[in-house]
């Protein structure tokens, strides 16, 4: 329960759902919908006061760190190898972050939540071309095949999966979830992206 309430209270600190505890956050137990304020004594109170253009940016960062569960310096890696890439360098950083392991895992539809597919991963339940892989933030690359390991497809928490109806629609991933498997067709283009997350704000608190 306390777990719970941690990532609940890190939904009501940025002020939406980051989707963090799968369907808990679409369902009416959702703190964002039950207490639409920050937590702690002065939540309320913190609504109504006007941020600084540094605490706008800020929060993005806070915001995208807890959504794809990374810390302060990964996070900070993650921006500086997109930095010396050509392009635009905040979405260079969001598309990093999506080609993580855990979270294609995650948008795959064989875990609910990033959290949930942190752990499935790090216990070496899946391969990347045929090899185990039991890295979270390994980095995959268009082409990669993505299966779940033949001795954990046995596991009541896969096998459940293949009778799944679900379809996953994600233009730039291949999901069977029947066969528990994937591909990452390409790499992930802006529009394929959270539409909510400011990345902008990210580089002009990076650039300061």
């Amino acid at each position: 329960m306390a777990k719970i309430q941690e990532q609940c209270r890190q939904c009501r600190r940025e002020g939406e759902k980051l989707f963090l505890k799968g369907e808990r956050c679409s369902s009416q137990k959702c703190a964002v919908f039950r207490r639409s304020y920050a937590p702690g004594i002065h939540g309320l109170a913190s609504g109504r006061r006007k941020m600084s253009d540094y605490g706008i940016q800020l929060r993005e960062k806070q915001k995208v760190k807890r959504i794809y569960g990374v810390l302060e310096k990964q996070f900070r890696n993650y921006y500086k190898k997109a930095e010396r890439k050509r392009g635009l360098t905040g979405e260079l950083l969001l598309q990093t972050l999506e080609m993580r392991l855990d979270n294609v895992v995650y948008r795959m539809g064989f875990a609910p939540s990033r959290r949930t597919a942190k752990q499935i991963v790090g216990h070496g339940h899946f391969t990347v071309n045929s090899k185990k892989v039991d890295v979270p933030s390994y980095e995959l690359k268009a082409g990669d095949k993505l299966e779940v390991k033949k001795s954990s497809q046995k596991n009541p928490y896969f096998s459940r999966m293949k009778d799944k109806k679900d379809t996953i629609e994600i233009s730039w991933l291949i999901v069977d979830l029947a066969k528990l498997r994937g591909e990452v067709k390409s790499v992930p283009a802006r529009e394929d992206l959270d539409p909510n997350i400011q990345e902008q704000l990210i580089v002009e608190l990076y650039s300061k």
